[in-house]
């Protein structure tokens, strides 16, 4: 094969239909849009308009709500800290908060705060800082002798300041 013997496969590129282009075209006069009405103009934007009847995305009722003040946690199981513990990337015997959590590469980005994740279970006697977690996770924390403690983060004029409380 040469570089002049390259081609398209068969109908691999259609041809653009050339409307208003005489009558013998087919698609000559009114290029395919019949006579008069909002569709035939330029400029038709009706997508949702069925008729005069109540069109479906407003016959069928609104689902669901975001709330604005929403907190966006990272979320970290048990059981990835105590694989972050077992490779040596955090030491169980230090307060473990989302500094560390991030240092170690457990978590890219602190966002709103840390929650804990009661997923998986837990061997090591640890202490960690966290701005929330599950009722699990607490649980296994202190079945295996550690502490947990919730750190509640406020912002204010774009400042972050860590305020502790237990």
């Amino acid at each position: 094969m040469r570089l002049n013997e390259i081609k398209d496969n068969d109908a691999a590129s259609k041809n653009r239909k050339r409307v208003g282009r005489g009558i013998g075209s087919g698609t000559g006069k009114t290029a395919g849009k019949g006579h008069k009405g909002q569709k035939a103009r330029a400029g038709v934007a009706i997508k949702g308009f069925e008729g005069g009847q109540m069109p479906l995305h407003r016959r069928l009722p609104k689902y669901g709500f975001t709330s604005p003040n929403r907190k966006n946690y990272a979320s970290v199981g048990i059981d990835i800290i105590q694989s972050a513990i077992d490779a040596g990337k955090i030491d169980p015997k230090k307060q473990i908060n989302a500094e560390v959590l991030k240092l170690a590469r457990v978590i890219k980005k602190a966002k709103d705060g840390v929650k804990l994740l009661g997923n998986g279970s837990i061997t090591s006697n640890i202490d960690i800082e966290v701005t929330a977690l599950t009722a699990s996770a607490k649980e296994s924390i202190e079945k295996a002798g550690g502490k947990v403690s919730i750190v509640v983060r406020k912002v204010k004029d774009k400042d972050e300041s860590l305020s502790t409380k237990a």
